[in-house]
């Protein structure tokens, strides 16, 4: 590959080919490289029993504001426009006429993340959780999927930061799809992994697994566990840098898909939790776009387990559960296709960021460029869309026009 550009892009997900497209269009050389052999990151679509299933990021949250949804149908791609079925979500072990209280608990919890966040004086969120409340363990389950952690390592700050308009679609061909034909055309270098970026010449010097790279400016695009842990490290190093990642970890929701001979045996696009007395459980999506099909998902410190007993164990609890709650029959019906594993993946290491307490301010902090020459993307940076494809997007926009603004080539808001 070639050994010099004027702006290296790290990581070929969402954050990084927003930055290289913007950086293109501004006129600057542009090379990105991607550890993985492909882009996307962590929005990965696979085919899987002859449909596109998004393994990764699925759902495109605050859907009519979202940039994805007109860069999809731009592209040629199919809006999904179907509720979500968390909204009329079914219980295992309670039955479906326990959705009212359920919601009822939910935006009680919410209003009085609300009121608490209004204090500015940061906790975990586990600690405003009513005291005995009947609902407290699905809270914590339900935040295990949309934050990858329980609710004891979320900052109540950086929860209530967190901006989203209920409004949520799919792309049909799925989300990971539409990342991937938005980098078309980008100039990226697969399968190159960056060890090292030394700061410390007139140019920022890279040391890769395909040898040495020369830019005067990089944008890093990497999930936080990469920055945090040194797997790429930066020379002379950047202490605050490396903390603002570790205090936003990322947190692990995995996906089971499973076949499904019978489709009638179960409404299109309906919810089911699992059980209500524990946080090993499961959410569901039954017949996503009226296939035969279940989305399982499985999140937090259960899923890490389940992903430590090996390949297999996230698919067959998620069977002996809705087994469980539909009969035994069920388990003959489906048929395991795929399961994730993002914790133990290499190149992520879990599947989105959340602020551990104390540590909402590490967003701003991990987003602030160095010395005009180091620019900082992906959902972590995010203020209130982290955790999100449309965040990383935004943040790689903004970190692209942050390099062009110190190089010259955008002129400076007036």
């Amino acid at each position: 590959m070639t050994n010099s550009v004027e702006v290296c892009v790290v990581g070929a997900g969402a954050a990084g080919l927003a930055a290289a497209r913007r950086l293109r269009a501004g006129g600057a050389d542009v090379l990105v490289v991607e550890a993985r052999d492909r882009v996307g990151g962590r929005a990965h679509t696979a085919t899987l029993g002859g449909f596109d299933v998004d393994l990764g990021c699925g759902w495109l949250h605050s859907a009519d504001q979202n940039p994805w949804t007109s860069l999809a149908e731009k592209l040629g791609l199919q809006i999904d426009r179907t509720a979500p079925p968390w909204e009329t979500p079914a219980f295992g072990d309670q039955g479906r006429d326990e959705r009212a209280a359920f919601r009822e608990a939910f935006a009680a919890f919410d209003a009085k993340v609300e009121e608490v966040a209004r204090t500015g004086h940061d906790r975990p969120a586990s600690e405003l959780l009513e005291d005995g409340g009947r609902w407290n363990t699905v809270l914590d389950a339900v935040s295990t999927w949309y934050s990858g952690a329980e609710l004891d390592r979320i900052s109540v700050l950086d929860y209530a930061a967190y901006a989203d308009d209920d409004v949520n679609w799919r792309v049909v061909e799925g989300y990971g799809a539409t990342v991937q034909a938005y980098g078309e055309g980008v100039p990226v270098r697969l399968g190159v992994a960056v060890e090292t970026i030394d700061r410390s010449g007139a140019r920022l010097r890279l040391a890769t697994s395909g040898g040495e790279l020369f830019a005067d400016q990089v944008v890093i695009a990497v999930p936080t566990p990469i920055l945090a842990d040194e797997r790429l490290k930066i020379t002379p190093p950047l202490p605050e840098k490396i903390e603002a990642a570790a205090g936003l970890p990322l947190g692990l929701a995995d996906k089971v898909v499973l076949r499904l001979d019978r489709p009638d045996l179960f409404e299109p696009d309906t919810g089911l939790f699992g059980r209500t007395d524990t946080l090993e459980t499961g959410s569901y999506h039954l017949r996503p776009f009226g296939r035969p099909l279940v989305e399982a998902f499985l999140g937090g410190r259960w899923a890490r387990a389940l992903e430590a007993e090996g390949p297999g164990a996230s698919a067959a609890f998620a069977i002996e559960e809705l087994s469980a709650v539909f009969g035994s029959d069920l388990r003959k019906r489906l048929v395991p296709l795929a399961s994730t594993a993002w914790g133990a993946d290499p190149f992520a290491l879990g599947s989105y960021s959340h602020a551990l307490p104390g540590c909402a301010g590490a967003r701003e902090v991990l987003a602030r460029p160095v010395e005009d020459r180091l620019f900082f993307a992906g959902e972590a940076c995010s203020r209130d869309a982290f955790s999100t494809a449309q965040g990383a997007y935004a943040t790689g926009i903004a970190a692209a026009e942050q390099a062009l603004r110190a190089s010259g080539k955008l002129a400076p808001a007036d």
